[in-house]
């Protein structure tokens, strides 16, 4: 198939904040680094800042096992100090790992990732995506069924509000109930939905996608009514989400063709979420099996159309910020 010609960037001036990025050192697959990152973000859309999200990489591999997660802080923190000191975006939060059922050892873990952060620790991440069929698998945690109803899990997420720190939560469209209800006994604690709450596309989800979205929608309703949780709009370019374009790596998605397929959960989760609870996100490197990083910040910017500059501005740049605590003064 022929690739498609190379897009030009929609709104180049208009200010962006990833807040939703990975870093891998090097490893059996191919790594992404500060330079793959650059490559990605300086293709033409003016990204001035970016949030790194945990993705269980340069873990330690000496030392106590529950502090073993402290290493991928480590390294990214590194790397934004590097980042601070060439031309593009600075990474200017960083999201860790940490299993919160750990107990009273726990306090120990959040210390040290905040101590290792270098002031840009902002929170964690401990992904409970899981189902119930043998065709999807669980989430790189592997977490049991139920994770975000345990009582274990909770004692440990009750430590985050009091630490300053905020949730990332990552699971499946059906498990979007178990989110609602830990948002609901834990109203202080701030909440970001990762990748939509995870609509399922393949396996037994592969044959009925209107069902899927309006189970999505019945259960979005209910979590939005929690004004603690917030939405992260992007991350539906997975094999995993069943629009099929993994399998086409010579061809370039367009940005029509990407609203045209998703554009019901884009509209849908900002009417729910409002602008000042939603941020578009890249979920790079992932997502790029799929699509450029250019030509998925220009379908968020046509998703965008309509909504007015204060919106806009907000999706693009201030609900991040806010929702992270970020300094940028400068950008």
């Amino acid at each position: 198939m022929v690739a498609r010609p190379i897009e030009p960037v929609l709104s180049p001036s208009r200010r962006i904040i990833d807040p939703h990025h990975h870093l891998w050192p090097p490893r059996p697959d191919h790594p992404y680094l500060l330079a793959d990152l650059d490559e990605d973000t300086g293709s033409g859309h003016r990204v001035v800042a970016t949030v790194f999200i945990e993705c269980m990489a340069s873990f330690r591999t000496t030392g106590p096992e529950h502090l073993a997660c402290i290493g991928e802080t480590e390294f990214v923190a590194r790397l934004a100090e590097q980042s601070r000191k060439r031309p593009g975006p600075v990474i200017a939060g960083i999201v860790g790992a940490a299993d919160l059922r750990l107990g009273a050892r726990l306090d120990e873990v959040l210390a040290a990732h905040l101590d290792a952060g270098q002031g840009l620790f902002r929170g964690i991440r401990h992904a409970a995506a899981w189902d119930r069929s043998d065709a999807i698998r669980p989430s790189h945690h592997n977490p049991p069924p139920e994770l975000y109803l345990d009582a274990g899990f909770r004692a440990g997420f009750a430590r985050l509000a009091p630490a300053g720190l905020s949730f990332d939560a990552w699971l499946f469209h059906p498990q979007i109930p178990e989110l609602t209800d830990l948002a609901r006994a834990f109203p202080e604690t701030p909440i970001v939905l990762d990748h939509f709450g995870g609509p399922l596309g393949i396996g037994p989800y592969s044959s009925d996608r209107k069902e899927v979205f309006q189970t999505w929608h019945r259960n979005m309703t209910r979590l939005a009514a929690c004004p603690n949780v917030f939405i992260k709009l992007g991350g539906m370019a997975m094999p995993i989400n069943g629009y099929g374009w993994h399998r086409n790596p010579g061809f370039s998605l367009s940005s029509k063709a990407f609203v045209e397929a998703q554009g019901d959960y884009y509209r849908a989760a900002i009417d729910l979420f409002g602008p000042g609870r939603s941020m578009f996100e890249s979920n790079f490197p992932v997502d790029k099996v799929s699509l450029s990083y250019r030509v998925l910040w220009n379908a968020f910017k046509i998703v965008a159309t309509g909504f007015t500059e204060d919106e806009q501005a907000a999706m693009f740049f201030s609900t991040a910020a806010e929702f992270y605590r970020l300094a940028l003064q400068d950008l």
